[in-house]
């Protein structure tokens, strides 16, 4: 089952067990530090192949109790670590606080993460944030993907960040796959709001290529429903082509439905065939 740690937040999948859980029932996820109180957003219908954590039941009363207070003091020592931070005037943004098992109010050791242009000075910062939260701080600096994972966002789709919902890795994404998917190099239809190049390039590549297999060149003659045409547009989100036609109208064509101009006995070599592109 998928379930998650936070309203809309990043999906993570479990072995439900022994334990019988609907969709929005409490459970308890293991994590490194021991359990945390996850809600369930998905139940598969069948096992996945994957080796996955356990599900440690149901969550009591005691551990929804718990959770709420680990919420509340994650808060607090956000905004004491934004203060500090202003109060020294460190050009950092902290973006996530964790805290381990509570040894003492905020807990042994609180883990700080945050995102600045350069490498930053905080020995200051570290004495008075430990002498104020009472633990022992780590401070992680970390890259502007990680920030907007555990930030989390709504994308220029219109849908949550993938990096923040559905993404377990994230795939080194270059201009190789901007070029390839023919986007053009600008940063409103290639950055995401990490500032780097979107995540979806990379694991919308294998849509591109098995549409660059099926789908004709620009360029090619091909055969439609409305009789014989030179492809001048191609779409792969929605698997179509646009074909000029010979009364010079341009029609779009399912890709399935497109096939492609045979080269007649005696035509020159450099009229059409399968897998070459002619000028417009």
């Amino acid at each position: 089952m998928a379930v998650t740690f936070a309203p809309r937040g990043r999906l993570y999948y479990v072995d439900p067990g022994a334990t019988e859980a609907a969709v929005g029932d409490t459970v308890l996820v293991p994590v490194d530090a021991g359990t945390e109180v996850a809600t369930v957003v998905w139940i598969a219908d069948a096992e996945l192949p994957a080796p996955l954590p356990v599900c440690a039941g149901r969550a009591t009363q005691p551990d929804l109790d718990r959770d709420a207070r680990n919420r509340t003091l994650k808060a607090e020592a956000t905004e004491i670590a934004k203060a500090l931070i202003a109060d020294h005037g460190l050009p950092m943004r902290v973006v996530g606080i964790d805290l381990d098992d509570r040894s003492s109010e905020f807990g042994r050791v609180v883990a700080v993460y945050y995102t600045a242009p350069q490498r930053v000075d905080f020995r200051a910062l570290v004495r008075d944030l430990a002498s104020a939260l009472g633990a022992r701080i780590d401070l992680r600096q970390i890259g502007n993907r990680d920030a907007a994972r555990i930030v989390g966002g709504i994308g220029t789709c219109g849908r949550d960040l993938c990096c923040s919902s559905f993404l377990t890795e994230i795939e080194p994404i270059g201009m190789r796959l901007v070029r390839g998917q023919d986007l053009a190099a600008n940063q409103m239809q290639t950055q995401g709001a990490c500032g780097r190049l979107k995540c979806c390039l990379a694991f919308e590549q294998g849509m591109y290529d098995d549409f660059d297999r099926r789908a004709p060149a620009m360029g090619c003659r091909v055969d439609t429903e409305h009789g014989p045409g030179v492809v001048v547009g191609r779409s792969v989100p929605s698997d179509t082509v646009t074909v000029r036609c010979g009364d010079a109208q341009r029609r779009v064509c399912p890709v399935a439905v497109v096939t492609m101009s045979r080269v007649a006995e005696g035509e020159p070599s450099d009229a059409a065939s399968p897998g070459h592109s002619l000028a417009d």
